[in-house]
């Protein structure tokens, strides 16, 4: 599958990347790359480990250039020096090869599920933010990572398995406290594009608890709450491949509710599902809490709520006990802010 953003690029910019991508792939410690500008050359480089994650070792660079040349010396920064680089190498190749394997044979959508509960079963979000965490070798080394490493823990594991995948980046936006750049994934399931954004789940669930809020969204459901791409990225244009949809614990009656949350009292489970009849107003909320809470109380329970409000998803757990909160409004993108 040709790199996605390399794809997007004019053919000065396809010779800057494979420099760029030859250089790094050796480890060597300076090599030369076509003349471009400063931001231009930034672009490349990060764009080039956005599409090959397994260039996880190269965090930066600085260049020299002569007035008259054509060409400009690139000189990468290193996380590691040459050695612990091939060591990690060959620690992060059996580690995709042996996440890989017991998802090889199947279909697509079930591939896609098992790499986004790999991340939200056994990957922590560092709020250090550490240079590691930024990289492949965060996840898949150290069992921690952020939007970006977490993406890219994505996209090799999809890389792996065949699907198509990119990573597609947003611009912080301090008016609305958004204080980072934010990272996730594009998947092409079925012909189709989805996004995919196993960080904002990662957050929202727990190791016994996974959330699915935003696995397999269309730009006008994921954009809710997240902010445009800097870069060009796919159209996602269907949302009948979302996971509740698919599981069918996407509602658009009280009654199917209602339903569903007796059953998880007699199952004593979490139920988690997806509001859509009509918008999710306070209105509606209010509908949706109160009956929750009534269904409840009839069976000698209270409900305790966690509400996605921008994207119309609500998680219920019965509780023996009243709890100190029992709506708790949630923030996917706190560990962003």
């Amino acid at each position: 599958m040709e790199p996605y953003y390399y794809s997007q690029m004019n053919k000065v910019q396809q010779n800057a990347y494979h420099a760029m991508k030859t250089g790094l792939m050796s480890m060597a410690p300076l090599f030369m790359v076509p003349k471009l500008e400063n931001r231009e050359l930034g672009d490349i480089f990060f764009q080039l480990r956005l599409d090959c994650p397994e260039i996880f070792y190269a965090s930066g660079f600085h260049y020299r250039f002569y007035p008259e040349a054509n060409k400009v010396e690139m000189i990468p920064e290193y996380l590691f020096e040459k050695g612990k680089i091939k060591e990690h190498q060959k620690a992060m190749e059996s580690r995709l090869s042996k996440l890989a394997r017991p998802a090889v044979d199947l279909p697509e959508w079930e591939k896609e599920l098992y790499i986004h509960d790999f991340i939200c079963s056994s990957v922590r979000y560092d709020k250090l933010k550490k240079a590691y965490s930024h990289e492949i070798i965060g996840p898949l080394g150290q069992g921690v990572g952020v939007c970006e490493g977490i993406a890219k823990t994505v996209k090799a594991l999809c890389d792996a398995l065949g699907i198509w995948c990119m990573i597609a980046i947003s611009e912080a936006n301090p008016e609305k406290k958004i204080k980072y750049r934010h990272a996730w994934n594009i998947i092409r399931i079925g012909g189709k594009y989805y996004h995919l954004d196993a960080t904002f789940d990662n957050t929202l669930g727990s190791r016994d608890a996974i959330r699915y809020d935003y696995f397999n969204l269309e730009d006008a459901r994921f954009f809710r709450d997240h902010e445009p791409v800097i870069y060009r990225a796919p159209s996602c244009n269907e949302g009948g491949f979302s996971y509740y949809i698919t599981k069918k614990l996407s509602f658009t009656k009280m009654e199917d509710v209602e339903k569903r949350a007796v059953q998880a009292i007699k199952k004593k489970k979490i139920l988690t599902f997806h509001w859509r009849g009509g918008y999710l107003t306070r209105e509606k909320l209010t509908e949706l809490l109160e009956l929750l809470e009534r269904t409840g109380r009839d069976k000698g329970k209270y409900a305790q709520v966690h509400v996605n409000w921008p994207q119309a998803v609500l998680s219920v757990r019965f509780l023996d006990e009243l709890p100190e909160k029992e709506v708790v409004m949630e923030e996917a993108n706190e560990e962003e802010l």
